[in-house]
């Protein structure tokens, strides 16, 4: 059987090829939630106002909203014989992104925090958006929600144990208190196992998955050709705005107010639990920081639950639908993130994050599954990267409107900030109810 062929029948792949082609995602991750969990306790160590810390933040979705599609572009029209189509791009990011994450604890001023965060989100990305069109090139649609589910698997396993870094630390001895307004030792140490973690773990993928080549190798090398002209690009890029599928649109707007809840949620759970349950505003006591382990701890109680319902979803969306088990998820996820504002004592903090975690579980694997299916298979990077707009867009938005909202109606109690994002995540929970799916069979 020739290249040709099976480059078109995309073999059926086996378990431990999933978690070759996906583990990578667990360094992916790994970084990503060292940057949820801990970026607003550093800008908060570094001297940032509460009611900024939302603006401050606008590095991140901004370098994406730039990165996303460009990235995806470019892999749709790369080619190596070795390396791949998406693979190189796994590597350089992850290689960029593990020099971000050794600068970060290490910046003095929070002008160099916020530098660093845009550096490091733009690498971040860099890796992970190939990995959502790597799930779409290589497995066939029936075994795409398996595949989307197994990124989640490690999404969950990478970000239990980077958010639980710095209370681990802690436990063993190392210093939590920050020294002459720096980063505290915890913090500093929890980044530098994640720059090793995420370059080993993304490397691994490289190293043993491979690529399917291009269906038609000869038109896929003229096309690219064509794709080097930066007139031609930029017009591909921008004009695939005008067509973007159907149930693509429709995801858009769920997409939408998820990502500001959840925004809320990693930007302001820190100063909400410290305000609330600890009983401080003060960035640079003994009960915030603890405050900020405590968020780490939440943060693995959620990340944990969702690797565990990633397989699970699956089973579920079987036996209903993809966008039932999504609207259900969605609605559990809501209405926990917003309980946390009825919540004073410590212990009790953990219960709604097993709501957020299976949300979250969702969020990962059932939109794109949903989507891969509508995209065209020569354009799955470029268009899961404009899907990533949608991500990125609300992000934005949170992060220009939140600090106002927080500070003018709230009082400057991020807890209530923590509601609103409840009821955005319901407002997403009722729109999935409107999103086309003609969904095969999963696996």
């Amino acid at each position: 059987m020739d290249m040709h062929t099976n480059a078109l029948k995309k073999p059926r792949l086996s378990f431990w090829q999933l978690w070759n082609m996906s583990f990578g995602f667990f360094g992916i991750q790994f970084g990503f939630a060292l940057q949820n969990s801990n970026t607003s306790r550093i800008f908060s160590t570094l001297g940032a106002n509460p009611d900024d810390l939302a603006l401050f933040w606008l590095a991140a979705p901004v370098t994406g909203l730039l990165v996303q599609p460009v990235i995806g572009y470019m892999s749709d029209n790369t080619w190596h014989p070795k390396w791949g189509r998406r693979r190189p791009f796994f590597f350089i990011g992850a290689f960029l992104a593990a020099i971000a994450l050794f600068l970060m604890p290490n910046s003095s001023a929070l002008w160099m925090a916020v530098a660093v965060l845009w550096m490091m989100d733009a690498a971040i990305n860099v890796s992970m958006e190939p990995f959502r069109a790597f799930v779409g090139d290589k497995l066939d649609p029936t075994q795409q929600t398996a595949g989307y589910a197994m990124q989640t698997f490690f999404i969950g396993c990478g970000a239990v144990i980077a958010s639980l870094l710095p209370a681990i630390f802690t436990h063993f001895g190392v210093s939590n208190v920050p020294v002459d307004g720096m980063i505290p030792d915890t913090v500093r140490y929890s980044f530098y196992a994640g720059a090793v973690v995420f370059m080993v773990a993304v490397s691994w993928t490289v190293f043993t998955a491979d690529e399917l080549p291009p269906p038609d190798l000869a038109s896929f090398q003229q096309q690219r050709q064509q794709a080097r002209h930066i007139g031609t690009a930029l017009a591909e890029i921008v004009g695939g705005f005008g067509k973007m599928p159907k149930t693509m649109v429709q995801l858009a707007f769920v997409q939408f107010f998820t990502w500001i809840a959840l925004f809320a949620m990693w930007i302001y759970t820190g100063s909400a639990i410290a305000d609330a349950v600890w009983g401080t505003r003060d960035a640079q006591s003994a009960a915030f920081q603890e405050a900020g382990n405590q968020v780490g701890i939440m943060f693995a109680v959620y990340s944990g639950v969702s690797a565990l319902a990633a397989f699970i979803l699956p089973v579920f969306a079987r036996a209903t639908s993809r966008k039932i088990v999504h609207f259900v998820c969605l609605a559990i996820g809501g209405l926990s993130l917003a309980s946390i504002a009825l919540i004073d004592t410590k212990d009790m903090l953990m219960l709604p994050m097993v709501g957020v975690g299976i949300a979250w579980a969702s969020i990962l694997t059932m939109p794109y599954a949903i989507l891969a299916g509508s995209l065209p298979a020569e354009r799955m990077g470029y268009f899961m990267g404009l899907f990533n707009f949608f991500v990125v867009i609300p992000q934005i938005v949170s992060g220009l409107l939140l600090g106002f909202v927080t500070r003018e109606f709230f009082g400057g109690h991020t807890v209530q900030t923590l509601v609103l994002g409840g009821v955005c995540m319901l407002v997403a929970a009722l729109l999935t109810l409107a999103v086309t799916d003609k969904a095969p069979n999963q696996a």
